[in-house]
C-alpha cells in the first residue's frame, strides 16, 4: 500500500481506454503533469512512465494482469518507478544515459534501438533531455508513445516543444527528422504524447500522425 500523491478530486478518475486495449492514466503531477500510457498484450503489459500510484491506478494495473515492462520515455516521467518495480516485479526499460538516474534499481538499456518483440520497439530520440526515447508499437496502423519529445501544441498538432529545460534544441529536430525517415503514413497513424493532452481537447490521440509531422517546417524550428 502506498500513499495517495493527487489530489481527492484527481484520484477518483480512472484510466480511460483510448485505443485497442491501450489505456492512458490522469496526469501526475509527481512528473510534472505527465500522461502515462498502458498496453494490454498477450506478450506481456507494457506501463510507459509513471501514473500516481494512488490506490486505483494500482488496482487497475492488477486486475489487467500486472506489468512485465516499465518503458521511462526521459528522466521527468521516473516518478516513483522503484516502488513501482518493487510491488509488480516489472522489468524497467530507459536509454542508458538516465539510467544512473535509478541508483539500486535493476534496469536494462539500450543505446540506439531496443526491439522487445515483433510489435515494439524503443528508439532514442535525444534533444528533450540526453536519453529521451519514444516507443513504437506495430498495431493499429502504428501508434508512438512519444514522451516529451513531441506533444501537442495550443492547436493540438504534435511538435517538438522548446522548453527552459530542453537538453539540446538541434538535437530534437534531427531527431524528429529521424523518426520522419524511419516511419511512413502506414506505418505511424497515431500518437500519445506524454504530456500537454488538455490540448487535444477530448480527443484521445493525435491520428494522422505522420502527415501532421511531415507538415512541419523544421526549418522555421532551428
Amino acid at each position: 500500500m502506498f500513499p495517495q500523491s493527487q489530489s481527492p478530486s484527481s484520484t477518483t478518475k480512472s484510466p480511460r481506454v483510448i485505443l485497442e486495449n491501450i489505456f492512458a492514466f490522469p496526469p501526475n503531477r509527481d512528473t510534472l503533469g505527465g500522461t502515462s500510457y498502458f498496453i494490454v498484450r498477450n506478450e506481456g503489459n507494457i506501463l510507459i512512465d509513471c501514473p500516481s500510484l494512488d490506490q486505483i491506478n494500482q488496482d487497475f494495473l492488477r486486475s489487467h494482469g500486472g506489468i512485465k515492462y516499465l518503458f521511462l520515455t526521459h528522466r521527468g516521467a521516473m516518478g516513483k518507478t522503484s516502488e513501482i518495480q518493487q510491488n509488480f516485479a516489472c522489468e524497467v526499460l530507459i536509454q542508458e544515459q538516465e539510467a544512473y538516474l535509478l541508483p539500486g534499481l535493476t534496469v536494462t538499456t539500450f543505446t540506439q534501438e531496443l526491439t522487445l518483440d515483433a510489435t515494439t520497439k524503443l528508439i532514442w530520440t535525444p534533444g528533450h533531455s540526453p536519453g529521451s526515447s519514444c516507443l513504437h508499437y506495430n498495431n493499429m496502423g502504428g501508434v508512438l508513445f512519444s514522451g516529451r519529445h513531441l506533444v501537442p501544441n495550443l492547436q493540438g498538432e504534435p511538435v517538438p516543444l522548446r522548453t527552459a529545460k530542453t537538453f539540446h534544441w538541434p538535437r530534437q529536430i534531427k531527431s524528429l527528422q529521424a523518426l520522419l525517415e524511419l516511419f511512413t503514413p502506414e506505418t505511424l497513424q497515431y500518437i500519445c504524447p506524454g504530456a500537454n493532452t488538455g490540448f487535444l481537447r477530448g480527443k484521445r490521440v493525435i491520428d494522422q500522425a505522420y502527415q501532421r509531422l511531415a507538415a512541419i517546417d523544421l526549418q522555421t524550428l532551428l
